[in-house]
């Protein structure tokens, strides 16, 4: 059932109960005290006639209830009543509406309590029916109770005289009931506006969508109502802010972030896109955007901030795309010089050393590719080493594949993309390395394997190696010992090699090398 149709439902029902319960209540109420007054009129009229001298005397004459019963009449004409009754202390009759029940024995079963000399009002069930009753005692000059009188009023008069205040309750309740269902429907229409529709397993997930996605974005996020307070911040933000949620929500944006410009994006409406600021100690990239509802109103606004350092850390993954086309620019650089070469040869006559040059580099060339397209099966790594080759003659460095390498099996799971962040980096590091010590004569060697459960990489340079005191920061990220803005390239390796579930080692060799190995389990 729709959140809309259930709203209405249970709104309806529980006004509909309490409508009824009140019709009821009040319909009892109402009954009971019309019957209580009608006991108090009838008690009233059998007071008045029980103390009338008249009645008394009448009781001393030879036939009474031809005294009684014309007054009798006079008195229940006049009142209202349904009937007034005067009967000795036996409960015979002298009067009744009915001539012909003149003499015959009061019913009821109710005279007990006025023969005992104590007036009373009850309801009972006399010869004409069901009626509220009041009776009172006759007493004589010498105190004696010589006889009764009973005043009733019927039960079906006195419901006559009910029905239209029943009525009334009940239109009242219809009319309540229909303003109820209104009114339900209203809010039922109103709380589907603010909801936008959804229903609530809808709007749980959502929430718990929305929840998943703060966390796992790299973004630091704040967002804010109109009046400037926090209502949302996500873990990274909260790193950045050095704080923790509960000091945050509820908190005014410019008592945590006095420089923010969240309160002028809500008073103008408008997005600000890559501005730079500081959070907390971080240097960051802001992106402001406001809240606005279906009519165009402004509710808040809600900012991200992404860490330089990640988008240096963005930066150094570009270099990697960027060192495959210096790959190629080298290649094509190499062998324009060595076309170059060839062509003064041939002009000059010396035809045969212009064979050799083209058959040694031919050979060079064409063994390294054929040996990566046989050993090598995947494209991108394939491409990345040729690239790496290329860059390796521009810096004259001499860049040596191991000959049982082979890197076919290689799971379908494995990212590719990462494999290729470890071997470029690993190859970058170890090169640059290896000139800076050596010159040309800067030696590289890469060895793939891809026998057993694991896959192996090895990158072997060369170069001074890594020194000991800084060993234990090597994987920090942003930490180099080769100047500013550097840094990412370990790390990066690192992150790779955890996200494939693999292991990252590295040594010193005997031969005075430094040898990176890589191990990734294939499952």
């Amino acid at each position: 059932m729709k959140l809309q149709t259930k709203l209405i439902a249970i709104s309806c029902s529980l006004i509909f109960l309490v409508v009824v319960l009140l019709a009821v209540l009040f319909q009892v109420m109402f009954v009971d005290t019309i019957k209580d007054q009608i006991g108090k009129r009838a008690l009233s009229v059998a007071n008045t006639v029980s103390s009338n001298p008249f009645v008394i005397e009448a009781f001393e004459k030879e036939d009474p209830s031809q005294w009684i019963q014309p007054y009798a009449e006079e008195i229940r004409k006049k009142t209202g009543a349904q009937y007034v009754v005067v009967g000795n202390k036996d409960g015979i009759r002298y009067s009744h509406p009915i001539p012909k029940r003149i003499g015959k024995k009061m019913v009821g079963g109710d005279n007990e309590i006025a023969l005992s000399g104590e007036p009373s009002i009850t309801e009972a069930i006399g010869s004409l029916g069901p009626a509220v009753r009041g009776k009172s005692p006759i007493i004589n000059d010498n105190k004696e109770i010589i006889g009764l009188v009973s005043v009733g009023f019927l039960t079906t008069s006195i419901n006559e005289i009910i029905w239209p205040y029943k009525l009334k309750i009940l239109l009242i309740g219809i009319f309540t009931l229909l303003i109820g269902i209104i009114g339900s429907t209203l809010i039922a229409k109103g709380v589907k506006r603010a909801t936008h529709g959804l229903e609530p397993k809808e709007i749980g997930l959502l929430y718990k969508e929305k929840s998943a996605i703060l966390e796992a974005i790299r973004e630091g996020v704040i967002a804010i109502n109109r009046d400037g307070d926090i209502t949302m911040v996500n873990h990274t933000a909260l790193e950045m802010l050095e704080m923790d949620t509960a000091n945050l929500i509820g908190t005014n944006i410019l008592k945590t972030i006095p420089n923010s410009r969240l309160i002028d994006v809500i008073s103008t409406g408008k997005s600000e896109f890559d501005e730079q600021m500081k959070l907390g100690k971080s240097n960051v990239v802001a992106n402001r955007v406001p809240i606005m509802d279906y009519n165009g109103n402004v509710l808040g606004a809600v900012a991200t901030f992404r860490n330089k350092n990640e988008l240096y850390r963005l930066n150094e993954e570009l270099a990697q795309v960027k060192g495959y086309s210096e790959g190629l620019r080298a290649q094509t650089h190499e062998f324009s010089n060595k076309l170059y070469l060839i062509s003064g040869l041939i002009q000059l006559g010396s035809y045969q050393e212009a064979l050799d040059v083209i058959t040694k580099e031919s050979n060079v060339q064409r063994n390294f590719t054929q040996f990566i397209m046989k050993q090598i099966s995947d494209p991108y790594i394939g491409g990345l080493l040729i690239g790496k080759f290329n860059r390796s003659k521009e810096l004259k460095v001499t860049f040596l594949i191991d000959p049982a390498s082979t890197f076919k099996d290689i799971p379908e799971t494995a990212d590719r993309q990462l494999l290729i962040t470890i071997i470029g980096n690993l190859v970058d590091n170890a090169m640059e390395a290896a000139v800076k010590k050596n010159g040309y004569e800067s030696e590289v060697k890469i060895c793939l394997s891809d026998t057993g459960k694991q896959l192996l990489i090895e990158v072997e340079d060369n170069g001074e190696g890594i020194p000991f005191s800084i060993a234990n920061k090597l994987y920090q990220k942003g930490y180099s010992t080769k100047g500013k803005d550097r840094g990412y390239g370990l790390y990066l390796i690192k992150q790779s090699v955890e996200q494939l579930n693999g292991e990252l080692f590295y040594e010193r060799t005997k031969s005075n090398t430094t040898l990176f190995t890589v191990i990734i389990p294939k499952e």
